[in-house]
């Protein structure tokens, strides 16, 4: 068998069919490769029991503990017997239950005094951490066949406990790598022998072997040292060629005029830019002026001025001859960026109308649901180069769409704007037009160097002159329902001060009847049974409900997706004229929308969303002169993790802190796959919170290795490692620069 062969090897030739079926489907590994990348999570020591005390609600979990009792009890008036198991571990107890004809067996073998691995969901039950219906292996039953090959399997040693599924518990797959641990001899090394050498590292297959079963403690670290460098080193390579790539490409230097465009916008700001503003603007310019194109992203805080610095730019490429492209994610934020960009220009977005400036130029809109008269004529304005900026959706892409010389995209809020689509505008411009990514979220240093490590990065960390502090504050509706109340009271006394306030929900509600089905279900779940799931609330629901009940007598309109976009710009500009006191609303407002009149934001069901979006949705109020408030409503537990997370978000206004605490709560540190792709990330070891100093230093030896062999004609190894990578969805994904 050659030596890539038997990593490429499908499971199922190995571990038979309904096991390589579960591994693929839930656990997305597909051949021995796969699963020798599938590292464990942590390690037990055999006789040390894990920590029961510290079990993270919501997540499927393998520990390994002794059973202090067992009793069975009966409910229904006897119709119904439930088994619940007490485990403790000395620091604390866990109570297990099994339903119904699941009984037996548990009750048989779960006897006081006995150790075993248990793996299941933890959930709270009356106040009390429980996992229901577990699976577990016995560790110290002579009787049973099983149990005696798992302690002759772990006697003595430290147990992997894997990254597991309900379908397949983390001993069944350690099972699984030992039948295909003999291919780790056949591992290819990406790393060049020299740098092997130079950093002592463990040799590969050795490391495999080690990082699956261990001898000692001292193995694991080896082991993790060697696998981090491989995956930064190979994922910084990728990076360092497609930067590489870029910088052989030619484009149409765009340098500033003087007198032109940009002045004229300059001199009727009625404000200074920050000194931030005119940082980025210069590191921008600079890019503009160079005949290769420019891969910028530019992060900055909700309202740190982002689109002020992208309109500078846009304005000098119609300076310098050439047109501007911005993309927006969604209509409505396409129709916002269009309507702020005209405002702002004010004349100047007028060129060649009457009443217009001299020096002005045409701004059209290019959505997909636009009337067809007006799409014709934004075809036309752009072909013709009459309109020097457009502003749009992904319908800016389409082969229609033709421009007289486009010189600059500016993508907004798109984390993944893929191969397809850069290589689809780059056709549009008769050299490739310069790039400038935006985005609001804040990305910590070490993940700008891997999510968008083939762009160069700005950073606008000022806010603007004039923008006011928010308050956040977590309201416990499940144990505090008066709080909630009491948020309702405050969104009154807002609009009662002359303001504005956003509700967001979830999700929509209009889903079909399925779903209606589904969440009465839900309610008729058995009190023993695993405590309910309610779906989450919907906008339709919520203000219904707000406009019969807290708030009636305002008015309440909503806002969501699937809405008309007349319908939703209609509603938009009613708000933003103050016609609307309270717009209940799904995450469309997320990004971009700016009413400084609204103060106030109720966010319901605040755990369903993750740190940067709150923190995105935040930053919708106190846009204006009036202090913000934001209140995340919440039914999680205190103990549980959803809670912290939103004590966090509450605690800080500071992006970047936040970022980093979404990131560390993240496990198995897998943020390329949570980076909006449905890509599987190739990252296993590395946490890039963590391995600041691995990646920095990875990124350098890549840099250094590219530059001398941009093919990678002395390194084949290297190649066939990457080529594994950056399969065609991989490749695509990184691609977003």
């Amino acid at each position: 068998m050659d030596r890539v062969s038997s990593f490429d090897e499908p499971l199922k030739k190995l571990l038979g069919g309904a096991t390589a079926k579960v591994m693929a489907e839930h656990l997305d590994l597909h051949t021995v490769g796969d699963l020798l990348h599938h590292y464990p999570r942590r390690y037990e020591e055999r006789g040390k029991l894990t920590a029961l005390a510290d079990l993270p609600l919501d997540e499927h979990v393998t520990v390994v503990a002794q059973v202090a009792d067992a009793r069975i009890l009966m409910f229904n008036n006897g119709r119904g017997k439930r088994l619940e198991v007490t485990l403790t571990d000395g620091s604390g107890r866990l109570q297990l239950v099994f339903f119904g004809h699941g009984v037996h067996k548990p009750h048989k073998e779960l006897l006081p005094g006995r150790q075993a691995m248990f793996a299941g969901k933890v959930s709270v039950f009356n106040r009390k951490m429980q996992l229901a219906h577990p699976t577990y292996q016995l560790l110290d039953a002579s009787d049973a066949d099983e149990a005696t090959e798992a302690v002759d399997a772990f006697a003595g040693r430290l147990l992997p406990i894997y990254p597991a599924c309900k379908q397949l518990d983390s001993w069944r797959i350690a099972k699984a790598v030992d039948a295909v641990l003999p291919s780790a001899q056949d591992a290819v090394d990406p790393l060049p022998a020299s740098l092997r050498e130079g950093r002592g590292f463990t040799p590969l297959p050795e490391a495999l072997l080690k990082v699956h079963r261990p001898q000692t403690k001292a193995d694991i670290e080896d082991a993790k040292a060697r696998l981090k460098w491989d995956e930064a080193f190979v994922l910084q390579v990728a990076l360092a060629r497609r930067r590489y790539a870029d910088t052989q490409l030619p484009a149409v230097a765009r340098r500033p005029v003087e007198g032109g465009l940009l002045d004229a916008f300059d001199a009727k700001l009625p404000f200074t830019l920050t000194e931030g503003q005119e940082k980025v603007s210069k590191e921008i310019f600079d890019d503009l002026a160079t005949e290769h194109p420019m891969h910028r992203l530019l992060q900055g805080e909700v309202g740190s001025g982002k689109t002020m610095v992208a309109l500078r730019a846009m304005l000098t490429v119609v300076d310098a001859g050439g047109q501007a492209a911005m993309l927006a994610p969604t209509e409505v934020l396409a129709q916002q960026h269009h309507r702020s960009i005209t405002e702002m220009m004010g004349e100047l977005a007028e060129g060649g109308m009457l009443g217009g400036s001299e020096q002005g130029t045409k701004v059209v809109l290019l959505t997909g649901s636009m009337g067809a008269a007006a799409r014709r004529q934004a075809l036309l304005d752009l072909v013709t180069g009459e309109a020097g900026i457009v502003i749009g959706t992904h319908a800016l892409i389409e082969d229609k769409v033709q421009f007289h010389d486009l010189g600059l995209v500016v993508v907004d809020e798109q984390h993944r704007f893929g191969v397809e689509q850069r290589d689809a505008l780059r056709s549009k411009g008769k050299q490739p037009p310069h790039l400038l990514v935006m985005t609001a979220t804040p990305i910590p240093r070490t993940v700008a160097m891997t999510v968008f490590g083939d762009l160069e990065t700005s950073v606008l960390d000022q806010l603007p002159a004039g923008r006011s502090p928010i308050a956040s504050h977590v309201v416990p509706a499940k144990d505090k329902p008066h709080f909630l109340a009491r948020a309702w009271e405050r969104v009154r006394e807002e609009v009662e001060n002359g303001h504005q306030a956003y509700v967001v929900c979830p999700r929509i509600g209009d889903e079909a009847e399925e779903d209606g089905k589904s969440a009465k279900k839900a309610k008729k779940a058995a009190p023993d049974e695993d405590p309910e799931k309610r779906p989450p609330l919907a906008v339709l629901e919520v203000a219904d409900e707000l406009r019969k009940g807290a708030l009636a007598g305002l008015s309440v309109e909503v806002l969501h997706g699937r809405m008309h976009p007349d319908e939703k710009d209609d509603v938009m500009r009613r708000f933003a004229a103050g016609d609307v006191d309270v717009l209940v609303a799904t995450t469309v407002i997320e990004v971009g929308v700016n009413v400084p009149n609204a103060t106030a934001m109720v966010i319901m069901d605040a755990d369903r969303f993750g740190v940067s979006q709150l923190h995105q949705l935040r930053g919708r109020v106190g846009r204006g002169s009036a202090p913000g408030l934001c209140l995340l409503v919440s039914e999680a537990h205190e103990a549980s993790p959803a809670r912290a997370r939103l004590s966090a978000v509450a605690a800080t206004l500071d992006g970047f802190e936040l970022s980093r605490i979404d990131l560390e709560q993240r496990r198995e540190g897998d943020v390329l796959g949570q980076a909006q792709s449905g890509v599987r990330s190739s990252l296993r070891m590395l946490t890039v919170i963590d391995d600041e100093e691995v990646i920095a230093a990875a990124r350098e030896e890549a840099v250094a290795i590219v530059a001398a062999d941009p093919e990678l004609e002395h390194l084949p190894e290297l190649r066939t490692v990457l080529a594994a990578l950056l399969d065609k969805e991989r490749e695509e994904y990184l691609d977003k620069g």
